[in-house]
């Protein structure tokens, strides 16, 4: 009995043996494939940023804009085209802010591909607009500033906004009704939601002007 426990034991104790000089032999030529191949003097250090060094290395900044100028503008533009400076709509409307031709001959610019093309004319662009907005809505905003119809406060930002969509005379046409006469554009887009989504931005730089002309040299 001893001696068939002793010869099991040496026939496991031989295979082990056998398989950890197989191992070796594997591990020898594994080592010997280009790529894969270490030198003993060679070390590997690979690191983890901790959680406080996540936090520092993968914070983005973005702007802050707020209420201000630069804020209302981009949030226009964002509604209107998505911030695309080459965007024309089924409509017709081109560019960032989405000016149709007749407006843009208003200001002064007959080339729409040259506007399509230049993203600084279409910053003139849409500050000049604003501008003859501004004028043509002066009175309305001298009178209604302040005021709540229809549920929703009156501010000159939101009044250009809503210009900008439908028009000064559509805005006026609002104001006059006590909110009742609204436009809707195209896409359904109403005048009144103009007004409440952008209501409240500065846009004091910007001086009224009854026939703003831009520069397309």
């Amino acid at each position: 009995m001893i001696k068939k426990w002793m010869y099991f034991v040496g026939l496991a104790i031989f295979i082990g043996a056998v398989s950890s000089s197989f191992t070796l032999t594997k591990a020898k030529q594994f080592g010997k494939i280009e790529g894969f191949h270490l030198a003993e003097d060679e070390v590997y250090n690979y690191t983890v940023p901790d959680v406080p060094e996540i936090d520092e290395t993968a914070k983005v900044t973005v702007p802050f804009t707020g209420k201000s100028y630069i804020g209302f503008k981009q949030a226009i533009a964002i509604k209107e085209s998505q911030g695309l400076y080459k965007l024309v709509n089924p409509y017709g409307y081109m560019g960032k802010y989405q000016f149709g031709k007749t407006t843009l001959r208003a200001i002064g610019i007959t080339n729409t591909k040259e506007f399509l093309n230049s993203p600084m004319l279409q910053e003139k662009a849409f500050k000049a607009l604003l501008a003859k907005n501004k004028w043509e809505l002066r009175h309305e905003i001298s009178r209604y500033e302040g005021r709540v119809i229809q549920g929703i406060k009156i501010t000159e930002s939101g009044l250009l906004a809503a210009a900008h969509l439908a028009g000064a005379g559509s805005v006026k046409n609002f104001l006059k009704s006590n909110g009742k006469n609204g436009f809707r554009d195209g896409f359904g887009t109403s005048l009144k939601s103009y007004i409440k989504k952008f209501g409240g931005y500065d846009t004091s730089n910007i001086i009224a002007n009854p026939n703003p002309k831009v520069k397309t040299d």
